[in-house]
């Protein structure tokens, strides 16, 4: 079956961007993304305008994906779609929509889990890009999660460590919102703290056992610094912004590479592969750069395009997925939450 060539159309609608993709076995042929800008007049993510807005991009987004690609969905193989973990609404309407085609075309439906697809995202054929080899250590970082996973094989995958409280993507969006900044703070956050001393202000990092993470308090503890700092001088943080971003940042990279490390140790394994939205920070980029020089690691970051929320990543999945004739039942709903090795 691997000679053959598999055609997959892949959706993703786990939170406020519309993706399609059509994938020829383990290449790209067309990955689209409609973003949503509503959000960013309230700060963050309404659930309720994101699914009307899913509705609303789902029809053409697939149609210029299978038109980039230039192929009619009488090829297509088979339909993937994100089941979850992310907004169900959203969920929903990526769910039933790829049910339904699968169902008009007589061609089998691959659900999968969105964590999962940031892992494999790195076997997306790309030219002079390497791959890691299994068993390598992958590091989820986006709004909605952070975990540490073992993956042992393509389908093998063991959870050493997660989030207690908030993602790390949430802790700089509202430590940016803390600081006036527009909703998605995370990137701001990076440019300004590019050109700021990052240890001009020292914030506290959560002592959490284990592997797991924990950025609640370090959100509070950059509340009451802003809270204590402006109340001596209303123009502090615009006066201090590039500093007080690049400090934020140093603390996260941090918290993150602490972690890291920890897992190195436990398991002996050196080579580290990242996903997720805020895989593209460049601070997080630099400090693996260095663990590479440093403590001999193999690192492993996915292009940019990939880091982020899209059908690709999908699609790869449901290649893989494809091959092992591993198919859903057109019953299945939507799973806001839905652990790593349930599928």
């Amino acid at each position: 079956m691997q000679n053959k060539k598999v055609y997959i159309l892949a959706i993703e609608s786990s939170c406020d961007d519309t993706s399609a993709a059509v994938l020829c076995n383990d290449e790209v042929l067309s990955n689209v993304i409609a973003t949503q800008k509503i959000h960013e007049e309230y700060g963050g993510v309404i659930p309720e305008l994101a699914s009307r807005a899913h509705q609303q991009h789902i029809v053409p987004v697939v149609h210029q994906a299978l038109a980039k690609a230039n192929i009619d969905k009488k090829q297509l193989s088979a339909i993937a779609f994100t089941r979850g973990p992310g907004l169900l609404g959203s969920l929903l309407v990526g769910t039933s929509f790829a049910k339904s085609l699968s169902l008009a075309l007589g061609v089998p439906l691959i659900e999968v889990n969105h964590m999962e697809a940031h892992i494999l995202s790195h076997y997306i054929r790309e030219e002079g890009v390497k791959k890691p080899e299994f068993p390598f250590l992958a590091m989820t970082i986006s709004g909605g999660h952070t975990q540490i996973v073992l993956v042992k094989d393509y389908f093998q995958m063991e959870v050493l460590g997660e989030t207690l409280d908030d993602a790390v993507g949430e802790a700089f969006d509202k430590s940016a919102k803390l600081l006036g900044l527009t909703y998605p703070g995370g990137p701001l956050i990076d440019r300004f703290g590019q050109k700021g001393n990052p240890k001009a202000f020292p914030f506290p990092k959560p002592r959490v056992d284990g592997l797991n993470f924990s950025f609640s308090g370090l959100k509070t503890s950059i509340l009451y610094f802003v809270q204590r700092e402006t109340a001596k001088n209303p123009d502090f943080v615009q006066e201090n912004l590039n500093d007080i971003c690049a400090s934020i940042q140093f603390t996260i990279t941090e918290i993150l590479m602490d972690k890291l490390k920890k897992a190195v140790k436990q398991t002996k394994i050196k080579q580290i592969a990242i996903g997720g939205g805020v895989s593209a920070n460049s601070g997080i980029r630099k400090a693996l750069a260095r663990a590479e020089e440093v403590m001999g690691w193999t690192t492993f970051i996915p292009q940019f395009e990939y880091c982020t929320d899209n059908a690709a990543m999908i699609g790869i999945v449901g290649y893989y997925k494809f091959l092992q004739e591993d198919f859903t039942d057109p019953s299945v709903t939507a799973l806001a939450r839905y652990k790593l090795g349930t599928s």
